[in-house]
């Protein structure tokens, strides 16, 4: 007997998607913007994006690239000058001295992320992610079929992990590491000594490799960016991955990097043929010139976002119950905001969570912001500074005004 044509058959998508999360950031602009479609003023302060426009000397490159006729397939892990080009930064600016053969290009640092997680972490591996951590990394080491073992850095330390904390963390199922310096979403960052101790346990646990996120390397405020890789005895440990969003302001153009050992760039190179193949030819080109121009744009947002976070913890300072951190680089602050837990908002509800606190803020005072569990630390919440003056000003009155209701 044929089926029944209105018979509905149930959709069951595969196990590795239904224990995927999310990202929270993504989720938080979505209910900002249904907010907003509705005709509600929300200031969003929920994506790490910069606010400034891409420098016209890289947009020019662009347009000059299509002039010029680079619309084809480019070499799966990036044209050869603009690995060459690579290559010449992190001689330049990081001291490492690496081939086009050790980079592979990728449709944002995400994708390199991706790649390496991928490339090195099998079922029931053990991954140790430096918390708090960018939302993404639990999810990527999810879909490899590893385990996070999350190691929380201290409000009180700047919320960086210690070398020692790393030490009794490793097992022999360890296979990887995870951190971001400068750190998304603390803007904490190592310094050379701290890295150095960290390399040391690193080279006495040579079963382990090092994924270290640079993508906001040039915004720093503390001078010296260092780099885990420069530590002779660790380089073929470690996975650099850096890209263009933030320090040349090219969210849009999706483009980012790694550098690592020939043996995992190859691998990480043989991924991508199956996933993406190569990135934007137009992108590549417009990040060549990126990087023959320099730093120098780069500089001038630093100064922009300095500015930024001094006005921000200033305004800080007078709303009761947030403790916040100095944040040495990136463009984030992220207080505790653990003395709210508890109150009761004008209309009877309880604030348990960051979650809640967060979600108080957008439908109150119109700000969106991430609460702290999408990046491990379940009792802060994450703010972008990444904002023109006025509208951070703004934000932060409409938060004072509102966490002032909660009784």
């Amino acid at each position: 007997m044929a089926a029944d044509a209105t018979t509905f058959t149930p959709l069951v998508l595969s196990d590795r998607i239904n224990a995927m999360q999310e990202s929270q950031t993504i989720a938080m602009a979505k209910k900002a913007r249904a907010l907003a479609a509705e005709g509600v003023d929300v200031i969003s302060l929920s994506f790490g994006e910069p606010d400034f426009q891409t420098p016209q000397y890289i947009k020019d490159a662009a347009k000059q690239a299509l002039d010029e006729g680079y619309t084809f397939y480019t070499p799966v892990p990036g044209y050869p000058e603009l690995r060459q080009a690579i290559c010449d930064k992190f001689e330049r600016d990081n001291q490492l001295s690496y081939k086009p053969e050790n980079i592979v290009v990728s449709t944002g640092a995400k994708q390199a992320l991706a790649n390496a997680v991928l490339a090195l972490v099998n079922p029931g591996d053990e991954v140790i992610v430096f918390a708090p951590y960018w939302v993404s990394y639990e999810e990527m080491v999810k879909l490899a079929g590893g385990t996070t073992v999350q190691l929380m850095g201290t409000l009180e330390n700047d919320f960086k992990v210690t070398a020692q904390e790393l030490e009794a963390a490793i097992t022999p199922r360890t296979r990887l590491v995870m951190y971001s310096s400068p750190c998304n979403p603390t803007g904490s960052v190592f310094s050379r000594q701290e890295l150095g101790a960290i390399a040391e346990v690193v080279a006495r646990n040579p079963h382990v490799h090092v994924l270290a996120d640079e993508i906001y390397e040039y915004i720093n405020f503390v001078g010296e960016h260092a780099s885990l890789a420069q530590f002779a005895a660790v380089k073929d440990q470690v996975i650099t991955v850096n890209g263009f969003s933030k320090g040349y302001a090219m969210t849009g153009w999706r483009i980012g990097y790694l550098a690592a050992r020939k043996e995992i760039a190859a691998a990480c190179e043989k991924l991508q043929s199956q996933i993406t193949s190569a990135t934007c030819s137009i992108t590549q080109r417009a990040a060549l010139a990126a990087l023959q121009g320099g730093r120098s744009s780069a500089d001038v947002m630093v100064e922009a976002y300095r500015r930024r976070r001094d006005m921000v913890l200033e305004l800080v300072q007078d709303i009761p119950g947030f403790r916040t951190a100095t944040p040495s680089g990136a463009f984030y602050i992220f207080p505790d905001v653990t003395g709210y837990f508890g109150k009761t908002t004008p209309t009877g509800e309880t604030i348990s969570s960051a979650a809640d606190l967060a979600m108080f803020m957008l439908n109150d005072a119109h700000v969106a912001a991430v609460d702290g569990g999408a990046f491990g630390a379940p009792n802060c919440i994450r703010f972008s500074t990444a904002a023109a003056d006025e509208k951070l000003r703004e934000a932060f009155l409409r938060i004072k005004t509102s966490l002032a209701k909660l009784r």
